[in-house]
């Protein structure tokens, strides 16, 4: 993997800054960094997403260090033990099922909720009653998303906003989920197929620089957008994301 070209070192540092941007600034556009790695390591899909987590990891630790204050734990622990069963279906698929097909079961589920959360808003619903079934569905898709494909994105984003939250607490809690999530990911990565070596963790080490730059740049966005711009904002990115996720795998 050392002998990478030299579009692909770029490729490589501007996925590392678009995960510092998103965990940080603008939540579900680091999806777009999925497709994107598969150009960087067209190799094998699973050292992508290897290569890739440690960078998740990396900005992360931004993300937090940056909203620490802002989580709801309520939320997070709301949403842990359906994320737990849907990981624990991705593993058993990983071994079992090809990601492409899984990919697009991932992606339609997802685009299936997005359509139902604007129905809602535009019908000026937003029953309490319904949030436990949320939590369930799109925690189960969280959960095997990550597990699969590093793309838990979209159905964590979009729960969170259909929780209303105000854009700091909405980062908070991200920051802190996808901050454990991930890390719990990375002895499974390394066990469970060989997705991260030594090789990896070479391109890691030299792009988590970018992914700083990244995060920083995220962060002084974030400041500047309106609390309506930003729900607008994720919403679209979720969308936009999940279907280059789906299309990359087609």
């Amino acid at each position: 993997m050392s002998d990478l070209l030299t579009w692909q070192w770029l490729l490589l540092l501007f996925c590392a800054f678009l995960s510092g941007v998103a965990k940080t600034g603008v939540p579900g556009l680091g999806i777009v960094v999925v497709p994107l790695m598969l150009m960087v390591v067209p190799q094998s899909s699973n050292l992508a997403m290897g290569t890739l987590l440690p960078l998740l990891c990396a900005a992360d630790c931004c993300a937090v260090a940056t909203y620490r204050r802002t989580a709801r734990w309520r939320e997070i622990a709301r949403l842990s033990p359906w994320v737990a069963l849907g990981a624990a279906g991705g593993c058993v698929a990983m071994l079992m099922i090809a990601d492409g097909p899984l990919t697009k079961v991932i992606g339609t589920i997802v685009l299936a909720m997005i359509v139902l959360h604007v129905w809602r808003r535009w019908r000026g619903r937003d029953d309490a009653r319904a949030r436990p079934l949320l939590a369930g569905v799109l925690g189960v898709v969280a959960g095997f998303a990550t597990t699969v494909a590093n793309a838990a994105g979209p159905a964590i984003n979009l729960y969170l906003l259909s929780m209303a939250l105000p854009k700091s607490e909405f980062m908070g809690t991200g920051a802190w989920f996808f901050f454990v999530i991930n890390l719990a990911k990375v002895p499974l990565f390394i066990y469970l197929g060989g997705r991260i070596t030594g090789d990896t963790l070479l391109l890691d080490a030299i792009a988590v620089p970018a992914v700083i730059v990244g995060a920083l740049c995220g962060r002084s966005l974030f400041a500047h957008i309106p609390q309506r711009l930003f729900e607008v904002v994720v919403l679209v990115v979720a969308t936009i994301a999940t279907v280059a996720m789906m299309v990359s795998h087609w």
